[in-house]
């Protein structure tokens, strides 16, 4: 049985993409464009917004910064006000390396308003009118960085964890009220995120095959869309772990 209804007709559907200039969600934006959705994109580079407008018929750019409260209110009141609201997904996103040895607020809570903070405000911004209408999908991009503690994710990981505890609530809080909620935990996927990685990136992805996941686990109305499985079944596997075989295993691993 699905967690959620099945999405699988796009046409005549407007969906919302938060953080959707490059990367999983830029491609996720092309996908449900394709699939005959009204795409409304939104991110702080509008250059590269403009160009998925002008490249996608029909499709909107928002641009705002989603770790700026009133921008997003203001552009969510510009979109509802033409038409509600079928789904918004939150893939902003914001990345550095860091570790306790090299501890930096500023960059851990810069992680937290950009990865965290901003889905709040999305959340905030969107989720009454869908409430009101009693339908509506929000889905949110979280990772398997989120899933334990891992080596140089002192900023990241922390964030995607209060994600992915963030979207179990909606789900449970909502699951009679007619809005759907999806969770996405990516391994990992070529974007400019990854893309200072000094490490071994296990199963890489391409973004398109991530939004191709993603719309799979949509029509299958599943909960958590997570990808590759041949990476993120380990990742399950390392998350029930006791700590006694955790903490060895991933300095293992990893090295670090």
């Amino acid at each position: 049985m699905p967690y959620n209804l099945p999405l699988r007709d796009w046409h005549g559907k407007t969906v919302w993409l938060v953080g959707a200039s490059s990367g999983i969600g830029q491609a996720t934006a092309h996908a449900l464009h394709a699939a005959g959705a009204r795409v409304v994109v939104s991110a702080r580079n509008g250059a590269a917004l403009e160009a998925f407008a002008a490249a996608h018929p029909g499709a909107q750019a928002l641009i705002l910064d989603a770790s700026d409260a009133a921008a997003v209110q203001a552009a969510a009141q510009s979109l509802l006000a033409q038409g509600p609201l079928d789904l918004m997904m939150y893939c902003a996103g914001y990345y550095r390396e860091q570790r306790a040895t090299g501890f930096d607020l500023a960059d851990m809570l810069r992680h937290q308003q950009v990865n965290y903070v901003g889905a709040l405000y999305v959340l905030d911004a969107v989720l009454p009118a869908m409430l009101q209408r009693g339908s509506g999908h929000l889905s949110l991009v979280g990772s398997v960085a989120g899933y334990r503690g891992l080596p140089q994710s002192l900023a990241y990981g922390p964030t995607k964890a209060a994600l992915i505890n963030l979207a179990e609530t909606l789900y449970l809080d909502l699951q009679a009220s007619g809005v759907g909620v999806s969770l996405v935990n990516p391994g990992f996927v070529e974007t400019p995120l990854t893309a200072g990685n000094q490490f071994s990136m296990p199963a890489l992805l391409s973004p398109a095959q991530a939004a191709a996941a993603i719309l799979a686990g949509w029509a299958r109305g599943q909960f958590e869309i997570h990808f590759p499985k041949r990476f993120t079944l380990w990742m399950k596997t390392l998350r029930v772990l006791p700590y006694a075989l955790y903490f060895p295993a991933i300095r293992k691993f990893t090295g670090l």
